[in-house]
């Protein structure tokens, strides 16, 4: 089976994309199940975290979020019978990749798709839908009334964050750095609150919140990176991305900020400005539920939410054209590069 790998190098900057065919298939496990994929979804590759948790190989698999017809399953499974779809995230140790024709997978790492929803659709949709849950409902626990900025709203991930902080009746707040962005969003979201468009430096988005609020500040904050200091040679989206101070002027009493950004360093005066606030800070790593078993049952429960919602309509995806596996090296380049705007889908 022919599978689509990084192949590391020397420089972390260099991104080698390649091919490989794998001589066997894994073997079919009491638990596991076979599935022909049908499309994968392609995202960044986080080798830091995979060095931090001695996961480091010479061939990395690509393509983790796949979606599939079941052709064959062991001995103990009881969730799916052969001809089932289905779609679910293979796990950081997996030695295959999603861009296979056939892959081995465990039963718990997947659900069933619903039949109405499409391949492209359910596989753009399942990871950006399992990062806001995390932040919006077990980290901040959105709800009815609440106020909450979402930066860069327009990307795959502030998309899906937004359409479900407004499912559960919250005001939604959003920047977007481009004209186009904010056009999007206000075809596919016309009921937003507020849309901040920073890329002309025309408006200050600690005023504009503060106005939208009354004074009273921002209930929930789901940052896309924060600046942590100013620095001369920053470049073009550096400078866009709010300082952290900002974001902590911004919190109401008792507010939550949620923060993408893992090397977050606060100073005094921004933790006593949290602690006069009663305010917490929270790091959103969606790892964390394929990183341990404990909560195996919850997971599951929001792969199955988040397609009954994509099936419902709830979750519209900010997708781009499917496109065919021989264009997969090339587009992974693109996102591994952050150079996608667009969540890309390769539909085998």
């Amino acid at each position: 089976m022919k599978g689509l790998y990084w192949q590391q190098t020397l420089s972390a900057e260099e991104t080698n994309f390649v091919f490989l065919e794998k001589d066997n298939l894994a073997v079919l496990k009491d638990n596991h199940v076979k599935v022909q994929v049908k499309a994968c979804a392609l995202r960044w590759i986080d080798t830091k975290l995979l060095s931090e948790i001695k996961m480091e190989k010479e061939f990395l698999p690509v393509g983790r979020e796949i979606a599939g017809v079941v052709l064959e399953i062991g001995e103990k499974v009881s969730f799916f019978q052969p001809h089932d779809e289905v779609v679910g995230i293979l796990p950081l140790d997996s030695e295959e990749s999603g861009l296979c024709e056939v892959i081995v997978i465990h039963e718990h790492y997947l659900v069933h798709k619903p039949e109405k929803v499409s391949w492209p659709k359910a596989v753009g949709t399942i990871r950006d839908g399992v990062r806001a849950y995390t932040a919006l409902h077990y980290l901040s626990h959105v709800s009815p009334e609440k106020t909450v900025l979402i930066m860069d709203g327009a990307s795959p991930f502030g998309t899906i964050a937004i359409q479900l902080a407004q499912h559960r009746g919250a005001k939604v707040i959003s920047t977007v750095y481009s004209l186009e962005d904010k056009e999007y969003l206000e075809r596919l979201m016309p009921s937003l609150a507020r849309i901040i468009d920073e890329s002309h430096g025309k408006y200050d988005l600690t005023e504009s919140c503060l106005e939208e609020t009354g004074g009273l500040g921002v209930d929930i904050i789901l940052d896309a990176g924060v600046r942590l200091y100013s620095k001369e040679n920053e470049t073009t989206s550096q400078q866009l991305l709010p300082h952290k101070h900002d974001i902590i002027m911004l919190l109401s009493v008792g507010g939550h900020w949620v923060t993408t950004e893992e090397n977050l360093q606060l100073d005094p005066p921004d933790i006593r400005c949290l602690f006069l606030k009663g305010a917490t800070v929270s790091f959103l790593n969606e790892e964390v539920w394929n990183l341990s078993n404990l909560k195996q049952g919850k997971y599951l429960c929001i792969l199955e939410d988040i397609m009954e919602k994509l099936s419902s309509g709830v979750f519209r995806p900010n997708l781009d054209e499917p496109i065919p596996l021989y264009e997969a090296k090339v587009a992974m380049e693109m996102v591994q590069k952050n150079q996608a705007r667009k969540k890309q889908v390769v539909q085998l």
